[in-house]
């Protein structure tokens, strides 16, 4: 039952709505994954800002800069869409949950974290302009540091 109520709520989508949770559940996690600056100016509108778990800001040129510098530490990114509401056509905003796995000097470890973004449908393209993470979690499977 519950894999034909997903299969139903899958069809059930918006060609919009489909074209939002692509690039936020495959196309994102990937430029970040292999560093993919090209693929992520594309996602990242100008006006992009990224409030961290801190309440750090970063703006698109930081951020674009910080995956260039920076080699992916772990070795997997997902993220689900939980939440996905589309007004007038143009603008997304949704919630959901990151999971990354990899393993550092403490060992193995999943890191968890709630996302809550917009994006906006600018010239028929989809751009992220604002993404807050917050209640990031890291876990050590054999309860490392």
């Amino acid at each position: 039952m519950l894999v034909f109520t997903f299969s139903s709520y899958a069809q059930n989508l918006t060609a919009d709505e489909q074209m939002v949770k692509k690039i936020k559940e495959n196309d994102l996690p990937r430029a970040y994954q292999s560093q993919d600056t090209e693929l992520l100016a594309q996602i990242l509108a100008d006006e992009f800002l990224m409030i961290d778990a801190e309440g750090n800001s970063f703006g698109k040129k930081q951020e674009i800069e910080y995956v260039r510098e920076n080699k992916p530490t772990y070795e997997t990114f997902n993220y689900s869409v939980g939440r996905l509401l589309i007004f007038d056509q143009t603008t997304a905003i949704l919630n959901g949950l990151g999971i990354i796995t990899g393993s550092d000097d403490h060992g193995s470890y999943t890191t968890t974290y709630q996302s809550s973004d917009v994006m906006i449908k600018r010239n028929g393209q989809w751009q992220a302009v604002s993404s807050h993470v917050s209640g990031v979690r890291k876990d050590y499977e054999n309860g490392g540091d």
